[in-house]
């Protein structure tokens, strides 16, 4: 497997009430790869991460936050992997994922899946990604979708779900070309591999993705900022009556985001800790 490139981490320790618009702010103002926010369970504070694949400007950064940023290498190793070695289960919905050492402990009446922790994003721990596991559970009891994209898929998580769910191809895209050899290999141990597609793609210009729209359903569990700049390219490739969920988002993003989507309708938002999942409807059908 392709090794992971180096990452940076930029840090700042808060009170947790300012730690989402910290992290909304460093999201918008400087595109990391993603921001993360860890809370003291029992305290008052809390730490926004944000995460680069270049060594950002510490400087900057601080000017930016109005306060000191942190700034320093992740080691080269494996981290993401390390950082999630041991992670309990979760359950999502009707989804129960897992890693090697919880094999054993997977109930009955749930759509197991076995997600190690590797070199991409996403093995459900992350409120977003148990969220739009939350809401492809609710879709599946109330219609079928037949073209299915994930955008920005990380591990396939979401992909590999949306397949079990339904039984029909999806494609899963993402422009780390890390992140699609992981999905692969998620796919196949999922017993899903001839379902889930992995396409290396920024955005959904690329030729696979664009001949194979429009979807009626799309998941894009990214940043923010994606969102908004895929904005045109993402509603084009919906079908009438097709859905869209989007996360990757802090509540007090939801207003903005809701007004780049504003001739898709509403249909509901999921919220877990700070974080938002918004499913969406193009009219027409």
């Amino acid at each position: 497997m392709t090794s992971s490139p180096p990452l940076w981490k930029a840090s700042i320790a808060l009170a947790k009430a300012e730690a989402p618009d910290m992290a909304s702010l460093l999201e918008l103002a400087s595109e990391p790869q993603a921001v993360l926010i860890a809370e003291e369970p029992f305290g008052a504070n809390a730490v926004v991460e944000a995460l680069y694949t270049e060594e950002p400007d510490a400087a900057q950064l601080s000017k930016i936050a109005g306060r000191g940023i942190t700034v320093e290498p992740l080691p080269d190793q494996d981290w993401i992997r390390l950082s999630q070695e041991g992670l309990p289960p979760v359950r999502a919905g009707r989804f129960f994922v897992y890693g090697a050492h919880d094999a054993g402990q997977v109930p009955h009446g749930v759509i197991p899946m076995r997600i190690e922790a590797g070199l991409a994003f996403g093995t459900g721990h992350h409120e977003t990604t148990a969220l739009c596991l939350g809401v492809l559970s609710d879709l599946a009891r109330r219609r079928t979708y037949t073209n299915v994209l994930d955008l920005g898929c990380g591990t396939g998580l979401l992909a590999i779900g949306a397949a079990k769910l339904w039984k029909r191809p999806v494609l899963a895209s993402d422009i780390d070309p890390v992140a699609i050899e992981v999905t692969d290999e998620n796919a196949v141990s999922n017993g899903v591999g001839p379902l889930v597609r992995g396409v290396v793609a920024d955005g959904l210009i690329n030729p696979v993705l664009a001949a194979s729209a429009p979807y009626d359903l799309i998941i894009a569990n990214i940043l923010a900022g994606p969102l908004t700049r895929l904005m045109p390219q993402i509603v084009n490739a919906l079908t009438p009556g097709a859905t869209l969920v989007l996360s990757g988002l802090l509540h007090n993003q939801e207003a903005m985001i809701l007004s780049f989507y504003q001739g898709l309708r509403l249909l509901g938002r999921r919220r877990e800790g700070p974080w938002s999942a918004l499913v969406l409807e193009k009219p027409g059908r």
